[in-house]
């Protein structure tokens, strides 16, 4: 059985006060821990890079799932896995071999995550799914933290449920953009079991709270 977890994202946190957020994130247990690295070109923002996740793992055990919104990931692939990355996730927009990416992740011994935006078919990975740990829909249009939910994007998850209900092996659907308290359980019954979530922590007055109070609801979504 997949397990449920909450994967927050450090897109909206206080980068002045790093240390302190993450802190937080660790006294409030969270399962994983979203890195969103852009680069202004696949996406219209800039995040940051390999040094801060290296920054960031010497100061948390919290398995890091680094986010790969660039293009051309093959070139800083090897940067972000030396840098204490435990999973990488690409986008399949920024890839034209993309089984050959996969490979090269699951050589370097790390997990693999795969991402699509929400225009991008689910019939450009289904080829994919026994190589990959981790599905990635993304419920925005990825670049920018707190945007709306897309609803339509709920079909899109059931869909990929659909796909992977009988695999042999497990695999992660994981959502990120727009998550919050009140649509977490649509997303949890349409087949996703791991929820990302930036501003909803970041922003609450009581990082540690929000994360614990995520945690209870995915767990008891019916």
């Amino acid at each position: 059985m997949r397990q449920r977890k909450i994967a927050p994202s450090i897109l909206d946190a206080d980068f002045l006060n790093l240390g302190e957020q993450i802190e937080k994130i660790n006294k409030g247990k969270a399962d994983l821990l979203h890195l969103d690295v852009m680069d202004g070109c696949f996406v219209p923002n800039i995040s940051f890079g390999p040094k801060i996740v290296k920054s960031i793992r010497r100061i948390t055990k919290i398995p890091m799932d680094v986010h790969l919104m660039i293009e051309n990931p093959e070139k800083h692939l090897e940067s972000f896995i030396e840098a204490g990355g435990d999973m990488i996730t690409i986008h399949v927009e920024t890839v034209k071999h993309l089984d050959r990416m996969v490979q090269r992740i699951r050589e370097r011994g790390v997990k693999c995550g795969l991402a699509l935006n929400p225009s991008t078919s689910l019939s450009t990975v289904e080829y994919l799914l026994p190589k990959i740990d981790k599905l990635l829909i993304m419920t925005v249009n990825p670049g920018f933290g707190g945007q709306k939910f897309i609803p339509e994007m709920l079909k899109k998850i059931r869909n990929a449920w659909k796909m992977i209900e009988n695999s042999p092996q497990l695999i992660d659907i994981e959502v990120d953009g727009g998550i919050n308290f009140t649509n977490v359980c649509d997303v949890i019954r349409s087949g996703a079991n791991v929820i990302v979530a930036g501003s909803l922590i970041f922003k609450n007055d009581n990082p540690e709270e929000a994360i614990i109070k995520m945690k209870n609801m995915i767990i008891n979504c019916k």
